[in-house]
Formats: structure tokens, sequence, C-alpha cells
């Protein structure tokens, strides 16, 4: 169903490896060009419009088209640069996401945290951050009896997901139907009590 070179235990530095040794030139190049730009947020469309436009003004780079590198940067979102690195955030398919934070000069890819990411991001706006006064909530405890989807096909499908769950307690829980029954004796609709 899915594409091996999103192989869970895998991350983004295995899966590239081979890229970063046999295209050294050329990945150097694309990634400088991002980091050229400076600090900031580049959207998916800005890191696939480098890479368009790198394809068209060298022949040399037509062997990046396919290599693993490029594939990743296809299920790139965003990439955030702090030269001389660039660090993205990958969903590889739906419910997923994966960090990795990129050197542009040396080719040293490292997988990030969540964590690790966000305070990336950061940096953009605070500069270096040094991990005091960081606000953190954990919004855990309010998940904790909340249903949540199992199968991929749920995913952007989330008022029907919710619908299902509800109608399914509704129905094993007759206790439940009671409140409903008494809503819809009250209520009319049309001059018609319902």
């Amino acid at each position: 169903m899915f594409s091996s070179r999103f192989d869970k235990a895998s991350g983004v530095r295995e899966r590239v490896q081979d890229t970063l040794s046999s295209h050294r030139n050329e990945l150097i190049s694309l990634l400088s060009r991002y980091v050229v730009v400076g600090k900031g947020i580049l959207q998916s469309h800005d890191l696939r419009h480098e890479v368009e436009k790198i394809l068209e003004e060298d022949e040399g780079m037509w062997k990046l088209k396919d290599s693993p590198f490029v594939k990743e940067l296809e299920s790139a979102k965003e990439a955030i640069v702090i030269p001389p690195f660039v660090s993205m955030a990958l969903r590889p398919r739906p419910g997923v996401w994966e960090y990795a934070r990129v050197n542009a000069f040396e080719l040293n890819v490292d997988n990030l945290s969540v964590a690790e990411y966000l305070r990336f991001k950061e940096e953009l706006v605070d500069g270096e951050c040094n991990g005091k006064n960081v606000l953190e909530v954990d919004f855990e405890p309010f998940n904790a009896t909340f249903p949540r989807p199992t199968r991929s096909s749920s995913i952007g499908n989330g008022v029907q997901f919710l619908n299902r769950h509800l109608s399914s307690f509704m129905f094993r829980n007759k206790e439940s139907l009671e409140p409903l029954l008494a809503f819809l004796r009250a209520h009319k609709y049309d001059g018609h009590k319902s």
C-alpha cells in the first residue's frame, strides 16, 4: 500500500544516505539555493520550485530528479532555514510526520524529534534557544478518553468518525438515549411536535 521508502523503522537519514554520497555536489548546489535566501520558512511549493529551477538550468542535475533525497523533498510540508541548516517537516503518508535537519555544506543529516524541530523553528523568532522560559503545555490528560482513529482511511473524515463513535456509544448505552428523546419531545419543527 505504501512505498517501501517510508519504512517506519528507518529515518530520513538512512533513506537518503546513498544519494548524499553519490550526488554530493548536486545536493550542495540545491541546498545552497535554500540557504542563500537566509533565515526563513519555505513552504512545500518553494522547495519544489527550486528543484524544478535547478533541473531546468543545469542538465547535470537531472540525475537528482529520481533520487531518494528529492523524493523526500516531495513529501516536505515546510522547511526552516537558519544557515547553514535546513530543517524539514516531512509527511510521507497521512498521520505520519518526520523531521530532519541537513547541514547544507557538509551534507550531514540528522533525524529530529518534534521538540527539536519546534525549538529550531522558534530560533527564527527568538534567536538562540537556551531552554529557559519555554512554555510547555501538556494537553494529553484532556485527550485520555477522546476517541482516536486507528485506520488511515479515517484521517480527514473526523466528523464522520466522531458521528459513528457517538452513535455507537448511544446505542450501546441506553441511558444516553433518554436526554435525546426528551430534547426531541420538547422541540417543534415546522409547527409539528417531534
